[in-house]
């Protein structure tokens, strides 16, 4: 696969990598992107619920798998959009659509966790998807209080970000659940280490 990008990701701590033009087009998905940017010039460390399914769906993984894709994405394929790690679970901002297209095209390809009898059921955990009709909270674009659980991982940095689709997050998945089958029969990492720490680089 070609990449849209050649740099690699820029994972930060903080969110303070959110660029004006990130900011806008994370706004530009509300009904009121001027009051959500004046809302950031106010309290920029303040997240805000904006709706999916226009400027972007989202798809919701569990922290330590959603780690997994976001590797196998940039290791092996093209990159991904913006990330944003909320309460737990790992928010990967993607085209408008893939919400709805992602969960049938992992349930045909026998890789949802409602799997057909005989199928590889429970591999994939569930993959909450946010389209069109639903909302989600985005972090603040400069910075979050420690243990808000709340930050950006790849932060918005453009007025137009490059956004993958359905088809590359099926692939991320199920090369993430091969590799979390892989990394099962090793004894367990020491659990103070960091997530990204379990998966990078062979």
């Amino acid at each position: 696969m070609s990449s849209p990008r050649n740099a690699t990701p820029h994972v930060t701590p903080h969110a303070s990598d959110v660029t004006s033009d990130g900011a806008a087009w994370l706004a530009s998905a509300g009904a009121y992107p001027r009051s959500t940017l004046a809302l950031w010039e106010e309290r920029p460390e303040a997240p805000v619920v904006l709706p999916c399914g226009s400027a972007f769906d989202v798809v919701s993984a569990p922290a330590i798998f959603g780690r997994r894709m976001l590797d196998r994405m940039w290791e092996e394929g093209p990159g991904s959009g913006p990330v944003a790690e909320f309460r737990g679970r790992m928010l990967l901002f993607t085209a408008p659509g893939t919400a709805q297209r992602l969960p049938s095209l992992l349930e045909w390809e026998e890789w949802s966790a409602r799997g057909r009898k005989g199928g590889r059921t429970g591999e994939v955990p569930p993959l909450l998807c946010h389209g069109a009709g639903d909302a989600v909270t985005v972090p603040a674009p400069a910075g979050a209080p420690p243990r808000s659980g709340s930050r950006w991982l790849v932060a918005p940095d453009t007025r137009q970000p490059w956004l993958p689709g359905p088809e590359i997050l099926l692939w991320a998945a199920v090369r993430a659940a091969r590799a979390a089958v892989r990394i099962s029969i090793f004894p367990p990492a020491d659990q103070g280490a960091k997530v990204y720490d379990v998966s990078r680089r062979r």
